[in-house]
């Protein structure tokens, strides 16, 4: 078969609504006429079109006054369902694809699946610090490695868990973690007292000016900078088991390479030098 006939096939599909909802009504379980016009809002002339077109490639078969899914149907609306996921999913993170961290080992689009994207809108820029906090207010535990936590939006609400008994262990690039000195050190030091957080730092994080990713209890999520200004560019989430174990493997190998805050004493006498 040729490509041109493969592609006429798909064209088929996906250029009609009715034809596409016909056909996701089906995979759900056997229906008669009345129920897929219902399901889909189709005329009775159009329905017709649509059930003969399906029988004629063999996907639907009729059993008295029910259609349902052949075998061959079922796995072109497995296939077809698992192409749309993927494009829905590409075409949530195209926009942000260029602050990704590609040049991490072994990153790749493959590892999203329920991705979330946050961005800043024109008129509202909050987008990505609210969702970054939504996650720090219902997690319980957290660990992460990179320029995740700088805007004052998120510091609070980070800290005040933290404080709270948060567990959370993060690798710092040392000029992140001298930026969160400098804007509250007291708060910090704190927080750095406490059992529950591990401060380590890091000398050669990839993308330590672009990026920060961070493992909360469901989700896995990216922030991403724009390095030469600093702006918070988006925030990506997913609950993907591909993109937690990529990101359990790079936190490990980061932190076997990372080193510990001394105590927070010295910490303070360093700050109040400067």
């Amino acid at each position: 078969m040729s490509v041109d006939a493969t592609l006429d096939d798909i064209e088929f599909l996906v250029t009609s609504d009715h034809r596409v909802a016909v056909f996701t009504a089906l995979a759900d379980g056997p229906s008669d006429r009345n129920e897929l016009r219902a399901a889909t809002g189709a005329s009775s002339p159009t329905m017709s079109r649509i059930l003969a077109d399906f029988q004629d490639r063999h996907w639907i078969e009729r059993e008295r006054k029910t259609y349902q899914l052949t075998g061959l149907g079922t796995f072109v609306a497995d296939q077809f369902d698992e192409f749309r996921e993927a494009m829905g999913c590409q075409r949530r993170l195209r926009e942000v694809w260029p602050w990704l961290p590609h040049e991490i080992d072994d990153f790749g689009v493959e590892l999203f699946t329920d991705v979330v994207v946050s961005k800043p809108e024109s008129g509202y820029p909050y987008k990505p610090i609210e969702r970054l906090t939504e996650l720090l207010t219902t997690t319980k535990t957290m660990r992460g490695f990179g320029m995740a936590l700088l805007k004052s939006g998120n510091l609070e609400p980070f800290f005040d868990r933290a404080l709270d008994g948060l567990a959370c262990e993060y690798i710092y690039p040392p000029a992140v973690f001298e930026d969160l000195l400098s804007w509250d050190e007291e708060t910090v030091v704190g927080a750095v007292k406490r059992a529950n957080y591990t401060v380590l730092l890091h000398d050669n994080l990839p993308l330590d000016d672009r990026c920060g990713i961070c493992l909360f209890d469901d989700r896995v999520c990216i922030c991403c900078y724009d390095s030469s200004t600093g702006a918070l560019q988006s925030l990506v989430d997913t609950g993907s088991d591909e993109m937690r174990t990529w990101a359990e493997s790079r936190y490990t190998q980061f932190r076997d390479e990372a080193r510990s805050l001394d105590n927070a004493d010295s910490l303070l006498s360093v700050e109040s030098t400067r």
